[in-house]
């Protein structure tokens, strides 16, 4: 994938004949380039799929119009523009490429050589500008057609105007180099006459110019028109991109549930409000003592293992995955939008944090890795959501309910536990469920717990 996408393709932007190059933010976007990836590739299959159809229709529909044996130098030149499609669907890829512009000029040269030249094959004796009179022209319109569905705007657009200028010069050529027969000009004239322009009209010699004229300034508009119609696709084709990537984004961040129903609002995050959270906070215990003796792969890798695993469970259980803290996160549930379950999917989701983690210590003892120890804390208050930033705006849950989880989590160390809630917490999830909460069965009271940012102790539940 080159980052300048200037290509054929459906969908790139750039200048030239037949490339197009989007914005410098659109370049560097994934989404962007995923998109046009997958529209070019399915463009072209589409284009190749047409243009096999079309071919196999005129080679059916060629011996009714000719049913001489002449007729099959046509029939090769089908299987030739059928070979064509093929090629073009070999060598079709994001970026410049001049295979595809080399084939595009190939199939409109040799669409022009085989309207304007006789056939080799006819025993028909005709003046050279009778073949201009078949209306020949048409099928440049196959080709034009099969290439919107392939092509950026501008290729299509070139496409009309190469067609145009081929045209034109296959018609100088045929005026410059033939010969007229006199005497059939002189037999239309002696048949027609008084009437000069009927005579004109059917002078076997008479190439029509104002005809051909007509034929190629309608094929440029069409040309044209079908240009902004592809232009027109390709900018709801960026737009759907920027859709994908905000919705990427959220994804980053919230459960699936949640992404679904952020995508069908206008803007729900910028309401600034007051809502009762359940707040986690997670982290690894002695985690600067492990990185202090390993390499800095390592590190990472453990890292990103752990931070998968408690993304994961944080998504399963309808939780917003609020930020990454160096070796912990902090996940909210009630965000942005709350429901009657927040505080019992937090505490089954720190549950199920313990047992991941639990399950990644198997694998790695088994593999001689150091057993990794994570703790959490968890509370249940009120918070203030809403969008902070200037320019890059991030959704943001602040207030004091997340200061008291951070350091119910710091709890953990001095009761020697590996999970931590508060009295608040535990309420919730007993009104949540009905008091029938089995989650709540093995935990351990501790009264009269002191937390900076309260103004009485409070009972912690933990669980070793």
């Amino acid at each position: 994938m080159t980052n300048s996408l200037s290509t054929t393709g459906i969908n790139e932007l750039t200048p030239g004949p037949g490339v197009e190059t989007p914005s410098g933010d659109d370049v560097s976007n994934r989404f962007a380039e995923a998109a046009l990836e997958r529209h070019k590739r399915e463009g072209v299959e589409l284009a190749v799929k047409a243009r096999w159809i079309a071919m196999a229709a005129i080679a059916i529909m060629l011996p009714f119009i000719n049913f001489q044996w002449e007729v099959l130098y046509y029939h090769l030149f089908v299987v030739i523009f059928a070979l064509i499609g093929w090629i073009q669907l070999r060598v079709a890829r994001v970026g410049r490429s001049s295979a595809e512009l080399l084939l595009i000029f190939c199939d409109l040269a040799l669409m022009t050589i085989i309207l304007a030249v006789p056939n080799p094959f006819s025993d028909n004796n005709w003046p050279m500008a009778m073949q201009f009179r078949f209306e020949g022209v048409i099928y440049f319109y196959v080709l034009l057609a099969v290439g919107t569905l392939a092509y950026s705007w501008r290729t299509v657009r070139w496409m009309g105007t190469l067609t145009a200028g081929l045209w034109v010069l296959a018609l100088g050529i045929a005026w410059f180099a033939t010969t007229e027969d006199i005497s059939l000009t002189e037999a239309a004239r002696a048949a027609f006459l008084p009437d000069q322009e009927l005579a004109d009209l059917l002078d076997p010699n008479n190439f029509l110019y104002f005809i051909r004229v007509q034929e190629m300034v309608v094929f440029l508009i069409v040309a044209i028109t079908l240009s902004v119609t592809v232009r027109r696709y390709a900018d709801l084709l960026m737009g759907h991109a920027a859709l994908e990537r905000e919705r990427a984004n959220l994804a980053r961040y919230f459960s699936p549930n949640v992404v679904e129903e952020l995508s069908n609002n206008d803007e729900p995050l910028k309401q600034i409000r007051t809502q009762d959270v359940a707040v986690l906070f997670v982290d690894i215990v002695g985690f600067t003592k492990y990185a202090a003796s390993r390499e800095s792969e390592e590190v990472i890798t453990t890292l990103r293992e752990f931070h998968k695993r408690m993304e994961n469970e944080v998504f399963r259980h309808n939780g917003t995955l609020d930020k990454y803290l160096g070796d912990g996160l902090m996940a909210t549930f009630g965000t942005p939008f709350a429901s009657d379950r927040d505080a019992i999917n937090a505490l089954r989701c720190a549950r199920s944090m313990i047992a991941s983690v639990a399950e990644w210590n198997a694998g790695r003892q088994a593999a001689g890795e150091p057993q990794i120890q994570a703790s959490f804390g968890l509370h249940y208050g009120p918070a203030v959501l809403g969008d902070i930033g200037a320019n890059r705006l991030e959704f943001a849950v602040i207030g004091n309910t997340v200061n008291v989880a951070s350091r119910v989590e710091a709890l953990t160390r001095g009761l020697s536990v590996r999970l931590a809630a508060t009295d608040e917490l535990l309420r919730r999830v007993r009104d949540e469920t009905k008091g029938e909460a089995k989650e709540v069965s093995d935990l351990v009271a501790h009264d009269d717990v002191s937390i900076r940012g309260l103004k009485k102790n409070i009972t912690v539940w933990t669980l070793a």
